[in-house]
C-alpha cells in the first residue's frame, strides 16, 4: 500500500514551511513538495528588512533555509519534485509528480505567484542589478536615487507612492493616458513633487552598464523612442499565480488566484490555500507565514472530525 500522509504541502516558500512546522510540531505526518529549493520567490530577495526577529535584516535564501530546517527539526520531510496535476475528488487526495503519486488526507497549496515580466531580452539577468518586482522588498536600496515604476494598476501606484518617500525622483510609466488604479492613489501621486508621469509609454529596452543605468521609452501613440536615466526599475504589471497544475480542481477568481478567505479554506474540504497563491490584500513574507499556521489549525480540526 502507498503511504498516506496526514498532510502534503505544495510549495516550500514561507507559507509552506510554516505550515510544515506547525503540522510537524502537532504530530502530523507531513511532507513538503518543492520543485527547486526552500524559500520560493523569497529566496530571490537579497535583503529582507521587514520580517520580525532579524534586527540586521536577512537575505531571502538564508531565511528560506532556516524555515526549512525549523520544520524538519520536528520531523517534516521535503520531497524535491514538481506537482503536475491533482485529484481532490476523493477523501484521500492525490498529487501526481514525475516521481509518482503522493497521497494525503489534507493538502495545503502554497505554490505562490510569480511577478509578470516585461519580456525584454536579458531581463532575467538584470534581476537584483537594477530590475526589481517588489518595491517594499528592494526600495530601500534606492534612497535619494532615481527609479522608474512600470504599470498603472493599484500595485504600481502603491509602489510609486512608497518609492516617492525614498527616492529622489520616480518615473511612473504607463501604456495608457490615465491610471487604472483606484482613485485613492491619484491625488497623493499627483501631489508628489518628485513623481513624473510618462503616459502612453512602454519600456522597449533597458540601458545597462553591468547594471541598469536607464531605459528606452517608446510612445504607444507615435512609436517614437526616447531615453531616461535611472538607477533602478520596478516592474509592477501584476503577478501570475502558480495554479496551472490545479486544472479547475478548486475555485479560482478572475485573476487565477485560489478563492480562500482568512481561514485559508478552499471550496474542497481538507484542501487549504496559503500565501501568495490565494486571494488576499497583502502578499508579504509575514502574511504568508501567518497563513501557514492558520491552515494547520483548520486542518487539525478537519482530521479530528474525519
Amino acid at each position: 500500500m502507498k503511504h498516506i500522509y496526514d498532510m502534503l504541502i505544495i510549495g516550500g516558500g514561507p507559507a509552506g514551511y510554516t505550515a510544515a512546522l506547525y503540522a510537524a510540531r502537532a504530530g502530523l505526518d507531513v511532507a513538503v513538495i518543492e520543485r527547486l529549493s526552500a524559500g520560493g520567490q523569497m529566496a530571490l530577495t537579497g535583503d529582507i528588512d521587514n520580517y520580525p526577529g532579524f534586527e540586521e535584516g536577512i537575505d531571502g535564501f538564508t531565511l528560506g533555509m532556516k524555515m526549512q530546517q525549523s520544520a524538519e527539526r520536528f520531523g517534516a520531510k521535503t520531497e524535491y519534485t514538481e506537482v503536475e496535476s491533482v485529484d481532490f475528488s476523493e477523501k484521500i487526495k492525490k498529487l501526481e509528480t514525475p516521481n509518482g503519486t503522493y497521497l494525503a488526507k489534507t493538502v495545503v497549496i502554497a505554490s505562490g505567484a510569480n511577478p509578470r515580466e516585461l519580456g525584454i531580452e536579458g531581463e532575467n539577468l538584470l534581476i537584483g542589478r537594477g530590475v526589481h518586482y517588489c518595491a517594499h522588498c528592494d526600495g530601500r536600496f534606492y534612497k535619494d536615487k532615481t527609479v522608474a515604476v512600470i504599470g498603472g494598476g493599484n500595485s504600481a501606484a502603491a509602489d510609486a507612492l512608497y518609492l516617492s518617500r525614498l527616492a529622489k525622483k520616480v518615473y511612473l510609466i504607463h501604456r495608457r493616458d490615465t491610471l487604472r488604479a483606484e482613485k485613492i492613489y491619484h491625488e497623493p501621486l499627483m501631489k508628489a513633487e518628485n513623481v513624473e508621469f510618462l503616459w502612453n509609454s512602454t519600456v522597449s529596452d533597458f540601458i545597462t552598464d553591468l547594471k541598469v543605468t536607464g531605459a528606452k521609452i517608446k510612445s504607444t501613440a507615435t512609436g517614437k523612442e526616447t531615453e531616461i536615466s535611472c538607477d533602478g526599475i520596478f516592474v509592477s504589471i501584476g503577478r501570475k499565480p502558480a495554479t496551472e497544475f490545479l486544472k479547475n480542481s478548486v475555485s479560482l477568481d478572475s485573476n487565477g488566484y485560489i478563492v480562500a478567505d482568512e481561514s485559508t479554506k478552499t471550496n474542497i474540504s481538507g484542501v487549504y490555500a496559503v500565501g501568495d497563491v490565494r486571494t488576499k490584500a497583502l502578499r508579504q513574507v509575514v502574511t504568508a507565514a501567518a497563513d501557514g499556521a492558520v491552515a494547520v489549525h483548520y486542518a487539525e480540526e478537519y482530521l479530528a472530525e474525519n
